[in-house]
């Protein structure tokens, strides 16, 4: 059977789009880099931009009144089937025989709290509570060509394509320095459940996942397992003061060696010096504490606990509670797991769903209780669609990367969404100033179930979600003398029908 090609290329520079646009001495300094294992995940969005000045912000539109102060992002990582979940179609059970040009939904269509919103079987609990949010059903992901996964993760967290002539900043890293920290001891910017070494696209995971030109300081706290981040913020306790103390001044001698120490400009590195300063100041600080799950009551926490998404969901309540300001917890992006469904779309969809419906009600309901929901931006999402026929959209079809599918159903494993759609997907809104009960955007009732009204290119949903955090977009920073502009050349456009 063929499969989506998620091999890594031979060059570990060509396969990241940062990496692959860096001079001969970059290239040079990141082998070493590479060679050492020094910094890690930094290593990449810091290289690419070592000789940069502080970049500085332009003067934008006068900036809207904010209504909200954090976000939460829970991203259904690897392509969530929008006619499975939030957008349900016609309802075909399985059986041998059935064309698969014939099947759109393979869950029945269930009610929510909203008596003209419909999701699919297995998204009860968040249904319940839909009467809090809005649901986006014409999200367009970009013609970025052959469709990769990662290029689409990218794509979705800096809003630009890759690949780019320097280090572009997620999105959660410009939300950390346009408004800075909502509390000084918490890092503004956390980022939960995704592996960012190991084989495949990593290298491409791994571009996004920094603050790029904007400094070290503002890149992710990353947090691979929930239950570890305890530890993340917690001194070794054989170590003891004096000697923590003294290994940071080791840590600090060793920087001076390393590539941004003797190559980055007076800003790299003292950015990172404040990233470090930042952490140490975590350590002591009693926000350290929002990240024990341990101290959670058992109640509470067997609520949320569907395993490490579940956990996640918990912690960035938690966080959001102590003063974070960004938080991003995923489903996690492994190559033909989770939502990457090429095959068995129907039965991953239904553990997935078990995954995620009880820990994001709950979610939704904490923050409200709490008084936070009114203030919290949550945004549920996913790099693009799916659809068992089409491979990009109707009109603008791609290089097929799916399994071999036969017309007509023989095996389960050919029942549910397999190829990738950029045509149309579902987003999630709760809180921050967003209507309550709404729908917006319109998809076609049949294949192909394309968007009819309302589309929703990615500059225009950051775009939005910059306008709930008070925050143009057009706003831009200065960089390498020419200005770089949080939505794609400036050109978002916030989505003002979807507050209330």
């Amino acid at each position: 059977m063929a499969r989506e090609s998620h091999a890594r290329p031979a060059s570990p520079v060509d396969d990241d789009p940062t990496l692959s646009a860096l001079s001969r001495e970059e290239r040079r300094i990141h082998a070493e880099v590479s060679r050492r294992h020094f910094l890690g995940a930094t290593a990449a969005g810091t290289l690419a931009a070592l000789a940069g000045s502080e970049p500085r912000l332009r003067a934008a539109a006068p900036a809207p009144k904010a209504t909200a102060d954090a976000v939460i992002v829970l991203w259904m990582a690897g392509g969530m089937a929008q006619t499975e979940t939030f957008d349900p179609k016609r309802y075909t059970p399985f059986a041998p025989g059935v064309p698969i040009s014939d099947v759109l939904s393979t869950f029945p269509t269930i009610d929510t709290a909203v008596d003209h919103i419909k999701f699919t079987q297995g998204l009860e609990r968040v249904g319940s509570v839909m009467d809090r949010g809005t649901v986006i059903r014409t999200f367009q992901a970009a013609d970025l060509g052959f469709i990769l996964h990662s290029r689409h993760q990218f794509h979705w967290h800096t809003g630009y394509v890759p690949p780019q002539p320097m280090a572009m900043p997620h999105i959660g890293s410009i939300i950390s320095r346009t408004l800075g920290p909502r509390e000084p001891d918490m890092p503004a910017f956390i980022a939960v459940g995704q592996t960012v070494e190991g084989a495949g696209e990593i290298g491409t995971l791994k571009a996004f996942h920094t603050a790029g030109f904007l400094g070290t300081e503002h890149g992710p706290f990353l947090i691979v397992d929930p239950q570890d981040a305890a530890s993340a913020v917690r001194p070794p306790k054989e170590l003891g003061g004096t000697r923590f103390q003294s290994r940071r001044q080791l840590f600090e001698q060793l920087l001076a060696q390393e590539p941004v120490g003797r190559y980055g400009s007076d800003f790299q590195r003292e950015s990172l010096v404040r990233a470090l300063d930042g952490a140490d100041r975590l350590l002591r600080s009693s926000s350290a504490k929002a990240f024990d799950l341990a101290l959670e009551p058992k109640a509470s926490y067997d609520a949320y606990d569907t395993g490490r998404f579940g956990q996640g969901c918990l912690l960035a309540r938690r966080l959001v509670e102590a003063g974070a300001r960004y938080v991003e917890v995923t489903s996690e992006y492994i190559p033909f797991l989770n939502w990457d469904s090429h095959e068995h779309g129907h039965e991953r969809a239904a553990a997935m769903k078990k995954l995620i419906d009880a820990p994001i009600a709950q979610l939704i309901r904490d923050l409200e209780a709490r008084g936070l929901l009114d203030r919290t931006l949550v945004v549920l999402a996913s790099e693009f669609g799916r659809d068992a026929v089409t491979e990009g959209k109707v009109g603008n079809e791609v290089k097929d990367q799916a399994i071999n599918i036969p017309n007509v159903m023989s095996d389960i494993r050919h029942y549910g969404m397999h190829r990738h759609f950029t045509a149309a997907g579902s987003i999630l809104m709760f809180g921050g100033g967003i209507k309550k009960g709404f729908v917006y955007g319109r998809t076609a009732d049949e294949r192909p179930c394309t968007t009819l009204e309302h589309p929703v290119p990615i500059e225009h949903l950051h775009a939005t979600i910059f306008h709930a955090l008070g925050i143009a977009p057009d706003t831009a920073y200065t960089v390498e003398k020419r200005p770089v502009y949080i939505t794609r050349d400036g050109l978002g456009k916030p989505i003002t029908d979807l507050f209330g």
